[in-house]
């Protein structure tokens, strides 16, 4: 198995990286398009057609795009395995293997900007058909990005790019920090809000709110986890990838969330819904319109599920609400009281995400306001934490995640400062850190990352 969260794709991206730099650069892209097959198909061999015969379509339609029915044939195309696989087996809860098949939210939404720029006269048409399949199927973002651009991801393919130890190290440093994230934050703190979201009934007000945070706190220790990891073997293989998140909880208001949470979608969003709406050149009325929309087509790329459209259309109701509001006073305290809120709105919209139905988030809300109870840390073995260690080591993770991305919202890069220390003492810091891996990692029980259902 080669899932980003087990040994073997340590061992498949080390192997890789080995051939990579061996290969002859005009021959890379070859060698990808190799690798992102062999993980596809070992991971969903069951969906690999349909990602062949959805690349192909696109890429004869990319080729005569002066024409307006064959771009919309391209684009209904690209959208068939999302009409297929997600939303038709949702709808009529159909079961199988191809339900939901991995990463067709990913390639679906990276050929359609394909398209759209090819129409735009943004790119030429590719014409090697094999070339545009090692895009649609990129391995280090098929399963849960970041969204790559055509014209950003494949020229690095064919630029030679010599071994850099250096850039090597600190690309290993990097997914060894999403490993930590992953495997220390996101899978504990999985234990806990499974639990709660599972029977709210049984939980008092402070377990609960106690639980909609950490589902917060899990997604983004999971999916931040999962990018570091990718975007570090990139930098191995000396790939530069999107970043995908900027420390969101900092973020002093719903737009400043979407600015720093899930980038790559953000800027797909914009630049292939919210723009060709019309933007923000246009009335206020029509901007609100445009903002909302755009976050519906957002909660309806994430699920079929009625808590995703609602989730989408309550950030979208926010930002319009915002660009409302008066001008923005400064001071210290007035950030903090904002950020507060924008968490608040972030909590509160995840807790509807998470829920199984909007009952469910209904039960969590009420229970939040009506539950009786403040039993949270003397209860810990209620909320599916073992031991009070199992519960220390969760709230020890997040600090250090946190205390990271402090450093990194004020300008600290923590990886060069410990680069720039003394040998003795750069390597105390490293030993140091795999020990605390070791011990406050969860390699038992864990589960997949959460957006690879997307």
């Amino acid at each position: 198995m080669i899932a980003v969260t087990s040994p073997g794709f340590v061992l498949f991206a080390a192997l890789l990286a080995g051939l990579w730099y061996v290969c002859p650069p005009p021959r890379r892209w070859q060698l990808m398009l190799g690798a992102n097959l062999v993980f596809y198909a070992v991971l969903c061999w069951q969906a690999l057609p349909v990602l062949l015969a959805c690349t192909f379509l696109v890429w004869w339609c990319g080729r005569r795009t002066a024409a307006k029915g064959t771009f919309y044939a391209g684009l209904a195309a690209a959208l068939f395995p999302l009409l297929l696989l997600k939303y038709l087996p949702a709808a009529f809860g159909w079961q199988g293997k191809l339900a939901n098949a991995l990463g067709i939210g990913y390639f679906t939404l990276q050929l359609i900007s394909y398209l759209c720029d090819v129409r735009r006269g943004k790119l030429l048409p590719e014409e090697q058909y094999a070339r545009l399949l090692c895009y649609a199927s990129f391995f280090l973002s098929i399963t849960q990005g970041p969204f790559n651009r055509y014209d950003e991801l494949m020229p690095q393919m064919d630029r030679p790019a010599r071994w850099d130890t250096a850039r090597v190290w600190r690309g290993v440093q990097r997914s060894a920090w999403g490993y930590f994230k992953k495997l220390a934050v996101a899978d504990r703190a999985a234990v806990v809000v499974d639990a709660v979201f599972a029977n709210p009934a049984a939980y008092d007000r402070t377990q609960l709110l106690l639980g909609s945070v950490l589902f917060t706190v899990q997604l983004y220790a999971d999916f931040s986890g999962y990018t570091d990891i990718v975007l570090g073997v990139g930098e191995v293989l000396g790939l530069t990838l999107p970043e995908n998140f900027r420390q969101p909880f900092f973020a002093d208001s719903v737009k400043d969330i979407w600015a720093r949470w899930h980038i790559s979608l953000s800027r797909w969003l914009r630049d292939y819904v919210y723009i060709p709406l019309g933007g923000s050149r246009c009335t206020k009325a029509q901007k609100d319109r445009n903002l909302l929309l755009t976050f519906l087509v957002s909660g309806l790329w994430h699920g079929a599920g009625w808590t995703y459209l609602v989730w989408g259309g309550l950030h979208g109701l926010c930002q319009a609400a915002e660009n409302h509001l008066p001008p923005r006073r400064g001071g210290r305290i007035r950030h903090a009281l904002r950020m507060a809120g924008a968490f608040g709105v972030l909590v509160g919209a995840f807790v509807i995400f998470r829920a199984s139905s909007l009952g469910n988030a209904a039960q969590i809300f009420r229970g939040i306001l009506c539950n009786g109870g403040h039993a949270v840390f003397s209860n810990y073995w209620e909320l599916g934490l073992t031991s009070m260690q199992e519960q220390l080591t969760l709230y020890a993770g997040i600090v250090c995640l946190l205390a990271v991305d402090m450093l990194h919202e004020h300008g600290i890069s923590l990886r060069e400062k410990i680069a720039a220390l003394p040998l003795p003492a750069r390597w105390a810091v490293y030993e140091a850190a795999v020990f605390a891996f070791l011990f406050m990692g969860r390699f038992l029980g864990g589960g997949s990352f959460l957006y690879a259902r997307f």
